[in-house]
């Protein structure tokens, strides 16, 4: 057999094209594109055990062919709905001098092509310790790079090849050859079986480079059959690039049960961490997110870091009754371990639609192997996935349909924490032709209050398309967005997902101007790095005919001294007249302006120096604007709210009919009658600890563009959008009779002024667990509950209890004073005022037959803000059951 076999076209085959040889220095890969060669006996193979495959001693000895056409369904990314493909597979058997056999896996589209390896017979296990394969960049490219990083937030920049310093960057790895070739490297497919890789770059002799593949472990242990994910190299100009949809198509298929998975939702979040740090922890300022989120007509909410179970199925219930999802924050490693991995099923009881989980910060085989299991867990429970402090996508989207986004990029939370490493113009002109060409990106784009920003106003707003994500977590508060009355349109009507995506216009180190289409409509969202000018964008690859209209919103102030000619400029959250700012003869350096006109072919849009713009493309005829608020819905009707468990171990609720119950793990119901449940709790649920169940129905469907931006003429088919409208109820099993302190029990309700109510320390500074010990007038004290008035902590009692005894005083890490009172069924029991540096004042307190107790503090005076209240050595004594028999059963 010779030494080289082509892969043989197919039928529509397309420019792409790729052979293997065995060169006599090496098993090489060539890559051509319309018959020009674009790279050039490229080294294949990697080391085993110390030894180098891939060498002149490898013998090819057979090749085996076909074509393999499948189709899938992406829920989310750059172009929803069903995709086929057809890709030329040629699988290259190698044996080496030694007797080794492995194999090459060629893969080639009309975009790219991909290469990864396997060991067809190996025996056991066996350990890869480097990849051989290696790319020429010739010293006339230019590359597009940033400095690697495990989890890929470093600044991306452009650099001449020649210059390109040697070391360690990330994928993907942008190249132009010259001025028609670009050549995008990457990886798909990767799972727990393998360790991620990154690009090294080395000297080369000719003033170019050689990329070398540099895998993030020393060695890797691996079996029989497939060993390395897919290498990728997109080929072709700009825009087929930024359209490619290879890295998902070589990914595997989903499962059958998850080839639906409805219950993915795309869409636009709110997100309050970044403007408002602690607001994690107040569930008031999370209504707020909500509502106007809602009224925007967005989907979803992430409460990020600071969250407090306590009050999770409020806004979750109360979310839901506008329509909008609630996902939380978290850390990889609280979700490492089975045990861990229960909180999961926990979340998703109370109605949760999703996790963000954070710093996983690794490429490690052991670190794939616990992705692994959060997509399968995931996956199982239905709960979609947003992975932050992590790597790039490599195909999951499609083997694992609920992963809506991945972070690392360097995205609008630098603002925060790097204040003097502000994001520049240029780097996020580099995004949409790599970072994000292969997956969905939280970049957490339109970030008008960041400080030390050098971006313009419509450069922020231009992210919202630019940027591509399967949920847009917008960055700022949304009284941001609410005050600036064209950002809040276009920001409500912008689609949340997309049924195509088209580069009109753009260089990496220049500009980029996408559109995304959903229904009739396309979005346009252009970024421009560099002086003020005019951006040149052609609309005719969009099809909407020359009398479509478009609506612009950009620059205030495109060019210092100059006035946009018409339209209505937005500063400062407020709209201007045209006539006023040519009055003032001149505009300011924020702010949005703007402007209808028709289609035509060719579009001129003026940008400020960093600056850019959206627009909105609409068929002639039709409505320009579409969306509306979410309608409010009545969510299900659940009595009582707190169901204590009863002598046959079970708690009785009553609901509406057609209602069903998500319960916690391990808990079960039954019907009785037509709108009653006889829930039985889990051996888990102990004495005086509260279980939730939620009570759901589905919504109503958001099938017309009035419920939050889907246009009616889209058949995506995602479904018709019904997301569930849930209330809760309260399980609790009652106390055992003894003495238990109160900081051990779970809170049915609780506000605080700064974050969460603190168990066994003092307040602290807003997070949950951020206080320190107790001292009140120098005494310090194990057991209590940190607060800082106005505050309130509700707990139930279920009539049960007979003395609540404690002490209460301000805590020395504050100064001031409060009154306190302690409530039993809305009756003071017990009141005084507190002040700093005076000891403790004790209560005991006689509470049989109080349902629900509540400790509140409120400050003394208005001078009194910031005061911190410490209630110490807080008791509940249970006496035993009067015949000694059963639990009490209280009445209803």
């Amino acid at each position: 057999m010779t030494d080289e076999v082509r892969s043989r076209p197919a039928a529509n085959a397309g420019p792409v094209d790729a052979r293997v040889e065995n060169t006599g220095t090496g098993v090489r890969l060539t890559v051509t594109r319309r018959e020009e060669i674009v790279l050039d006996r490229v080294p294949l193979g990697f080391v085993l055990d110390g030894t180098e495959l891939g060498t002149a001693d490898a013998e090819l000895v057979r090749v085996s062919e076909r074509t393999v056409r499948d189709r899938f369904r992406a829920r989310s990314g750059k172009s929803v709905g069903d995709h086929d493909y057809e890709h030329r597979e040629s699988v290259y058997a190698f044996r080496e001098a030694g007797g080794v056999e492995w194999q090459v896996i060629l893969r080639v589209a009309r975009d790219g092509v991909a290469v990864r390896y396997a060991l067809p017979a190996l025996d056991g296990t066996a350990r890869v310790t480097g990849d051989r394969t290696a790319l020429t960049l010739p010293a006339g490219s230019r590359s597009w790079v940033l400095d690697y990083q495990t989890w890929y937030e470093t600044p991306r920049f452009g650099v001449g090849s020649a210059e390109l310093a040697e070391g360690a960057y990330g994928l993907p790895f942008l190249v132009r050859l010259d001025e028609t070739k670009h050549v995008l490297i990457t990886e798909s497919g990767i799972d727990g079986r393998f360790a991620g890789a990154h690009v090294v770059a080395g000297k080369f002799e000719d003033g170019g480079r050689t990329l070398r593949f540099a895998l993030a472990d020393e060695s890797v242990e691996v079996t029989r059959g497939v060993v390395t994910p897919w290498r990728v190299l997109l080929v072709g100009p700009l825009a087929e690039l930024v359209s490619s949809l290879l890295v998902d198509e070589l990914a595997p298929a989903a499962s059958p049960e998850l080839e639906e998975a409805a219950w993915v939702r795309p869409g636009r979040a709110a997100w309050s961490w970044w403007s408002d740090f602690y607001s994690g922890a107040q569930l008031d300022r999370q209504k707020h997110f909500v509502d106007v989120a809602a009224d925007l007509g967005w989907e979803h909410l992430l409460i990020d870091c600071g969250w407090e179970e306590t009050w999770v199925p409020e806004i979750v219930s109360y979310a839901s009754g506008r329509g909008v999802q609630v996902h939380l924050w978290t850390i990889w490693r609280d979700l490492n371990s089975p045990e861990d991995l229960r909180r999961l099923a926990l979340w998703r009881s109370w109605g949760v639609a999703g996790i963000k989980v954070d710093f996983m910060e690794s490429e490690s085989k052991d670190r794939y192997r616990w992705y692994d299991t959060i997509l399968a867990e995931t996956a199982r429970l239905g709960l979609m996935v947003n992975f932050h402090g992590s790597v790039i996508p490599r195909g999951w989207a499609r083997t694992f349909p609920q992963v809506i986004g991945y972070e690392a990029i360097r995205g609008a939370e630098y603002y925060v924490f790097f204040e003097n490493q502000a994001l520049t113009a240029a780097h996020n002109v580099i995004q949409p032709f790599t970072r994000n060409i292969v997956g969905g990106m939280d970049a957490t784009p339109v970030a008008f209050g960041a400080a030390n920003r050098t971006t313009g106003d419509g450069h922020e707003l231009g992210l919202s398309v630019v940027f591509e994500c399967g949920i847009t977590h917008f960055a700022d508060h949304v009284d941001a967005y609410a005050g600036r009355p064209l950002a809040a349109r276009f920001l409500a009507e912008l689609a949340p997902y997309w049924a195509e995506t088209v580069l009109l216009a753009g260089d990496p180190d220049s500009h980029a101007v996408i559109a995304r289409r959903s229904g009739d409509r396309w979005f346009v969202g252009g970024i421009a790095t560099g002086e003020a000018r005019t951006i040149r964008v052609p609309l005719d690859a969009l099809g909407v005919g020359a009398d479509a209209r478009v609506w612009i919103v950009g620059d205030a102030s495109p060019m210092i001294g100059e006035v946009p000619a018409t339209g209505l400029a937005e500063r400062a959250g407020r709209t201007a007249t045209t006539g006023l700012a040519e009055k003032a003869g001149r505009t300011a350096a924020t702010g949005l302006v703007e402007t209808t006109v028709t289609a035509g072919d060719v579009i001129d849009v003026e940008v400020a120096r960093d600056g850019g713009f959206v627009a909105i493309v609409a068929p002639a005829g039709t409505e320009l604007f579409r969306a509306g608020p979410r309608p409010r819905q009545a969510v299900p009707a659940v009595y009582p709210a707190v169901a204590e468990v009863g002598a046959d171990g079970t708690a009785s609720i009553t609901t509406d009919a057609g209602v069903r119950l998500r319960l916690p793990p391990g808990w079960s119901a039954d019907r009785v009658g037509e709108s009653g449940w006889a829930v039985r709790p889990g051996a888990s649920l102990l004495p005086g600890r509260l279980g939730v169940v939620t009570v759901e129905r589905d919504g109503d469907s958001e099938g017309s563009a009035g419920h939050g931006g889907k246009d009616e003429s889209e058949d995506d088919g995602l479904g018709d959008g019904r997301v569930p409208v849930v209330s809760h109820v309260r399980v609790v099993r009652p106390l055992t009779p003894g003495d238990h302190a109160l900081s051990d029990l779970p809170m049915i309700a609780f506000v605080n002024d700064d974050g969460p109510v603190e168990r066994d320390q003092s307040n602290g500074a807003g997070n949950p667990g951020d206080g320190r010990p107790m001292r009140v007038a120098g005494q310090g004290f194990e057991r209590g509950l940190g607060t800082a008035p106005y505050s309130e902590a509700r707990f139930h009692l279920g009539g049960r209890v007979e003395t609540f005894t404690g002490a209460v005083g301000v805590d020395d890490e504050s100064s001031g004073a409060a009154r306190v009172r302690v409530l039993g069924d809305g009756r003071e029991l017990f009141t005084a005022v507190v002040e700093a540096g005076r000891p403790v004042t004790e209560f005991g307190l006689a509470v049989l037959g109080v349902r629900t107790l509540c400790l509140r503090g409120e400050t003394a005076t208005p001078d009194d803000a910031g005061v911190h209240v410490d209630w110490v050595d807080t008791t509940l004594h249970v006496p035993p059951p009067a015949d000694d028999t059963s639990p009490m059963t209280p009445s209803p």
